[in-house]
């Protein structure tokens, strides 16, 4: 994939790409505090009401986003994590080759920090822990994390990187 010229200042040069993996270890910080929190406080199923749209649960997902493959039988848990660990790698590649673009190197830092973060929970525990609940009118979306918020944010980010990169040509 082709990113274009590049242009390297001091806060954007070659170096400037450590500066993306510090946003990616706040996120990822952010992510692993708030599920310390769910698991040291609440059990499986146990769920605390905010408001008459959001709740604060915890719910173990074994499977991908929306509990994709979730009752696969324990060999998804091995394969998102190795996913997981791939997909970092090349994010980081990604970050040092393209550093002074800024709006793709904050998409890639907050998937990198999302899935670095999904991946420590599937090591640790066999499962992502969510716990953000939003429904209306008694139907649920999906449960889900700090880890998601960033990596959707980030997916996101890359999508309008793209379009304003293919709108320049």
């Amino acid at each position: 994939m082709a990113r274009g010229k590049q242009t390297f200042s001091k806060s954007s040069g070659k170096s400037g790409w450590v500066q993306w993996l510090g946003l990616a270890l706040i996120l990822l910080l952010i992510d692993q505090f708030t599920k310390v929190l769910i698991v040291g406080n609440y059990r499986l199923g146990d769920s605390t009401f905010v408001t008459s749209f959001f709740n604060v649960v915890r719910v173990h997902n074994t499977g991908a986003a929306f509990s994709f493959l979730a009752d696969a039988g324990g060999w998804q848990r091995w394969f998102f994590t190795g996913i997981g660990f791939v997909a970092a790698v090349v994010i980081i590649w990604m970050l040092r080759a393209h550093p002074g673009q800024k709006l793709f190197s904050f998409a890639m830092a907050c998937i990198l920090g999302g899935a670095i973060g999904n991946v420590i929970d599937r090591l640790m525990y066999g499962y992502v822990v969510d716990f953000l609940d939003f429904h209306w009118s008694g139907m649920h979306f999906p449960a889900f994390n700090v880890a998601d918020c960033a990596i959707s944010v980030g997916a996101i980010c890359l999508i309008l990187d793209e379009l304003l990169r293919v709108r320049k040509t």
